[in-house]
C-alpha cells in the first residue's frame, strides 16, 4: 500500500486497518479472547504496513491504539491507565478533560466520529447491563475496576455526547492510605478504627469531589472479618477486601426496554431480610435517609453512610428535608430518629490547594429544646501555607466523645 507519510493518508491508512481488524474479529464471534484479538491486530497491521515506513515503537503504538478502539474504551484507555488523572471529563468527540492533583487540565485527546464516542459509551453500559439512547438519555454506570461514570446524550445534552469518569483507585483504601495522603491524623486514624470496631453509626460528609466515597471505603475495611455486610449503592463503587461475607448490591433504572426501577430504598429494605450486621448505603439523597436511619435504630449498629452538604449541620438539615419529602412525620420524630440512630459524623472539604482533608469530626449527643445537639471532637486548624502554596495546618482535638457506652462493651478503652 504506497501512502505518502503525510497525516492525512495516515488518518486513512489507520481508518482502512481499523476496518480491517474490525471485519475479522466481528467474523470470528465476540467471545475471542483479547490475546487471540491482538494478536489477529498485530497480523493485519504487519501485512497493511509493509509498503509504509513504521518505527516498531510506531507500529506498536498503532496496534495498541486499534486494540483499545474495539476492545477497550479507546482513546480514554490511556487516561484510565495514567495513576495521576483522578477524573475524566467527556464533553462531545472533540473536548476532553482530565483532573490531575485536583487540577483540571484540557487534553488533545479527540474521538474520531461522535459515532466512535457513543460506541464507547454503548460497550461502558452494557457491561453493567444498563441502557442508554435518546429515549433514556441519561444513567449512571460503572467500568471494571469500580470507576464511577456518568453519561447523558443529546437531546438532554446539548454538546453531544457527555462523559464524566471518576477513576477508582488503583489500591485498596485504608486509612493508612488516608495518613499517607495527610487527610487526617494518627490520632483520629486510631480513633476512627476503634469507632468502626465498636460499631457505632458513622455519617461521612461533604461536597462534591471531597473523597466521601474514598473515605466510606477507607472506614469499611476496618470491620471484622467475621460480620455479614451489605453494601448498596446506585453505582458499586467500593471495594471492601478484608469481609468474606459480604454481598454488593446497586439500583437499577427503569430503561426504555423495561419500567422496573429498583431504588436505593428498595435495596435497603430488602437488606433488613438477609441478615445483615451492618448496612453500608454508599450515599443517601433522598427519602431512603428514613429507611437507612430505621436499619442503624433496629438491631443494625456499625453501618455507614455518605451525604451531600457543606457541613455537618447543614447535612442534619439536609436529612430532616429528605425524610420530610416523602413522610407526614412531625418534625420533633424526625429530629429524635436522627439523634438516635446516628453517632458520629465526619465532615470533608477541598482546601484551596486542592488537597482533601478532615475538617470536622463530630459527636451526635441527643435531640434537645428541638434541636439534634453535636458535640465536636476534632476541628482542622489552618496555620499558613508553605512556599509551595499547601496549606499548613492541624486536625486539634476540641472535645471529648461523652457517648462512651459501645467502646465499653466492645472491650476497647480510648
Amino acid at each position: 500500500m504506497d501512502l505518502n507519510k503525510d497525516s492525512l493518508n495516515k488518518q486513512a491508512l489507520f481508518k482502512s486497518i481499523k476496518k480491517i481488524c474490525f471485519d475479522k474479529i466481528m467474523s470470528l464471534g465476540s467471545n475471542i479472547s483479547d490475546r487471540v484479538a491482538l494478536d489477529i491486530i498485530s497480523e493485519i497491521v504487519f501485512e497493511e504496513t509493509r509498503k509504509v515506513y513504521l518505527t516498531v515503537v510506531e507500529r506498536g503504538s498503532l496496534e495498541t491504539i486499534i486494540f483499545n478502539s474495539l476492545r477497550r474504551l479507546g482513546p480514554l484507555q490511556t487516561l484510565l491507565e495514567d495513576e495521576s488523572v483522578s477524573e475524566i471529563m467527556v464533553n462531545g468527540k472533540d473536548n476532553v478533560y482530565l483532573e490531575r492533583s485536583g487540577h483540571i487540565e484540557y487534553s488533545d485527546i479527540k474521538f474520531d466520529s461522535e459515532e466512535d464516542l457513543l460506541t464507547i459509551i454503548n460497550r461502558i453500559v452494557k457491561d453493567v447491563g444498563r441502557e442508554v439512547n435518546q429515549s433514556s438519555p441519561i444513567v449512571d454506570a460503572r467500568l471494571a475496576d469500580g470507576s464511577r461514570v456518568n453519561i447523558v446524550l443529546p437531546p438532554v445534552s446539548l454538546t453531544g455526547p457527555v462523559v464524566t469518569i471518576r477513576k477508582f483507585p488503583a489500591r485498596v483504601m485504608t486509612l493508612d492510605q488516608l495518613l499517607d495522603w495527610r487527610a487526617l491524623s494518627d490520632e483520629t486514624a486510631e480513633l476512627l478504627h476503634k469507632l468502626v470496631i465498636a460499631k457505632y453509626n458513622i455519617f461521612v460528609v461533604g461536597g462534591t469531589g471531597t473523597g466521601k466515597t474514598t473515605f466510606l471505603n477507607a472506614l469499611c475495611n476496618c470491620i471484622p472479618r467475621d460480620e455479614r455486610v451489605i453494601t448498596i449503592e446506585d453505582s458499586a463503587e467500593l471495594r471492601i477486601v478484608n469481609v468474606p461475607n459480604l454481598v454488593s448490591m446497586e439500583t437499577k433504572n427503569a430503561t426504555a426496554s423495561s419500567n422496573m426501577e429498583i431504588s436505593i430504598r428498595a435495596l435497603i429494605k430488602s437488606s433488613l431480610r438477609m441478615r445483615p450486621d451492618r448496612i453500608i448505603v454508599g450515599e443517601v439523597r433522598g427519602p431512603e435517609a428514613l429507611d437507612m436511619l430505621q436499619a442503624m435504630n433496629t438491631g443494625h449498629e456499625g453501618s455507614l453512610s455518605t451525604g451531600h452538604a457543606n457541613s455537618t449541620q447543614d447535612m442534619l438539615s439536609r436529612l430532616e428535608t429528605m425524610i420530610l419529602s416523602d413522610s407526614e412525620f412531625p418534625l420533633e420524630s424526625v429530629r429524635r430518629q436522627i439523634a438516635s440512630s446516628l453517632d458520629i459524623m465526619i465532615f470533608l472539604g477541598r482546601l484551596r490547594d486542592k488537597s482533601r482533608k478532615v475538617l470536622e469530626i463530630c459527636e451526635v449527643l441527643d435531640y434537645s429544646n428541638g434541636v439534634v445537639r453535636l458535640n465536636k471532637l476534632y476541628e482542622f486548624l489552618e496555620h499558613t501555607e508553605d512556599q509551595r502554596g499547601k496549606v499548613v495546618g492541624e486536625l486539634k482535638n476540641v472535645g471529648q466523645l461523652q457517648r462512651t457506652g459501645k467502646l465499653k462493651k466492645a472491650g476497647i478503652v480510648l
